[in-house]
């Protein structure tokens, strides 16, 4: 379908290139970009913090088990799924989703607050691809994420590294394990994983598309000079 020329049309997308299809049908049509890419033309991140104005005291919310995992979509050959076959023989996680435990969405945060550890892992591996396993299931339930997705330093670009446990900063699921074993009896060094919410918070969002829809109307007001995007699909293949 041809784009009338007084128009401008955005491509809004929160999926991973593993989980888009068909981008060339875009080609030399699309003249915006906005994702969770950092190099969007309108960035759409799925989360993200902001600095308090003064030092503030967090409340770790009372935990009485050790690891959660909520996952929709099991493929036996992922590498996440493969990764928990390994894990579990170590360390006890309880699975919500996929047959497993319930998870009414009402009592979600209520549900994972009591858990020392959730695992925020991707469904794929791709630049910036940071869902909200990390930012709902984990930091906004007060859980220390346990992340596996791009590279440590690429989550640095977006929360302090303190704040989160790479599964990569590991040789083995065994050696993850052990080290959450040891925080598990460390009250104080599990507590460190909580000090940067002394200077940061997670913003609440009422109705999520707000901010996103804003972005765009703020984005068409200080728009680039006209173009159109020879190819989204070479672009978002990372």
């Amino acid at each position: 379908m041809p784009r009338p020329s007084n128009q401008r049309w955005v491509w809004f997308n929160q999926e991973s290139p593993s989980h888009c299809q068909n981008l060339a049908l875009m080609n030399n049509l699309i003249n915006l970009t906005m994702s969770y890419r950092v190099d969007s033309d309108i960035f759409a991140p799925y989360g993200w913090i902001e600095k308090h104005n003064r030092t503030m005291n967090f409340t770790i919310p009372k935990k009485t088990k050790l690891a959660a995992w909520a996952i929709s979509n099991w493929h036996p050959d992922a590498r996440r799924v493969k990764y928990h076959g390994e894990l579990k023989k170590h360390l006890q996680v309880d699975i919500y989703g996929y047959g497993n435990r319930n998870l009414p969405g009402n009592k979600q945060l209520e549900i994972f607050s009591a858990y020392k550890f959730y695992l925020s892992f991707e469904n794929s591996i791709h630049v910036d691809y940071i869902t909200e396993k990390l930012w709902d299931n984990a930091i906004s339930s007060g859980c220390v994420p346990v992340v596996m997705g791009p590279p440590r330093e690429n989550y640095e670009r977006f929360i302090p590294r303190d704040a989160f446990i790479h599964v990569d900063d590991f040789s083995s699921p065994q050696e993850l394990a052990s080290y959450l074993l040891s925080l598990d009896k460390d009250e104080e060094k599990y507590k460190q994983y909580f000090n940067w919410r002394s200077e940061y918070y997670v913003p609440p969002q009422d109705n999520p598309w707000t901010v996103p829809y804003c972005r765009v109307c703020k984005a068409l007001n200080e728009a680039p000079p006209y173009r159109t995007i020879a190819s989204i699909e070479k672009w978002f293949k990372d």
